[in-house]
C-alpha cells in the first residue's frame, strides 16, 4: 500500500486576470501557474475569487480540510478591501453593518470598517463567513456603491500581508493549525 501524500499549504497573491483553476480550457492565466511545478499538480484552490479580483487564495491537497473551511457551517472568514463608487461617510457604517438582501438571501458582514474616503470613491474593509458567489460586490451594489477594485486581504487566520501579486509562501504550521482549527469551529 503506497504512503499517503504529504499534505501542502500555499498562500497565493492572486493578481487581477488569472482565473482560478488549475486547467482552463480558454487559454486563461490560471492560480496554478504561479506556483513551481514540483508542486502545482498537486494544489487546488480553496474557493473561488473571479478573474477581476485580487488577494489572498489558499492552494493545498488536503481535501478534508478544504471542504470544511468552504462549508458555511463552520463560518470562517474571509476578509476584504473594496475600493467602492462614491463617499462613504463614518455615518453610512451603521446601514452598512446592517446588511443588505440580495437575490439569494440576506448578506451581513461579520464585521465592517471605513479604510478611507474621498470624493469620487471610498475604501471599506468587510468580513464575510459565508464565501457565495460575488457576495462581496452585490452587497456593495445594494448598497448603493459598485465596487471598481477588490482585494482579499485573509482566508480565516491566514493573511496576505505584504506578500506581492503573484507571488506565493508556503503556510506557516501556525498558520496550518489556524486554518485546522478555523475549521473546526462553527460559525
Amino acid at each position: 500500500m503506497p504512503a499517503a501524500e504529504a499534505h501542502h499549504y500555499v498562500l497565493v497573491h492572486k493578481p487581477v486576470g488569472y482565473v482560478t483553476t488549475v486547467r482552463d480550457p480558454h487559454g486563461r492565466s490560471v492560480v496554478t501557474d504561479l506556483v513551481p511545478s514540483t508542486i502545482r499538480a498537486r494544489l487546488y484552490p480553496v474557493g473561488r475569487l473571479d478573474a477581476d479580483v485580487e488577494g489572498a487564495l489558499l492552494l493545498t491537497n488536503d481535501g478534508a480540510l478544504t471542504h470544511r473551511l468552504l462549508h458555511p457551517r463552520y463560518g470562517v472568514t474571509r476578509e476584504y478591501e473594496a475600493e467602492v463608487t462614491g463617499r462613504v461617510r463614518p455615518a453610512d457604517l451603521a446601514r452598512w453593518r446592517r446588511g443588505a438582501v440580495l437575490d439569494d438571501g440576506p448578506a451581513v458582514p461579520r464585521t465592517v470598517a471605513l479604510v478611507a474616503t474621498g470624493p469620487a470613491t471610498s475604501t471599506v474593509r468587510l468580513v464575510f463567513t459565508e464565501g457565495r458567489k460575488h457576495e462581496v460586490k452585490r452587497y456593495c451594489q445594494a448598497l448603493g456603491h459598485p465596487v471598481r477594485r477588490l482585494r482579499r486581504v485573509a482566508f480565516g487566520p491566514v493573511r496576505l500581508d505584504d506578500l506581492p501579486p503573484g507571488a506565493y509562501r508556503t503556510c506557516t504550521p501556525a498558520e496550518v493549525a489556524a486554518l485546522r482549527d478555523a475549521g473546526q469551529r462553527r460559525g
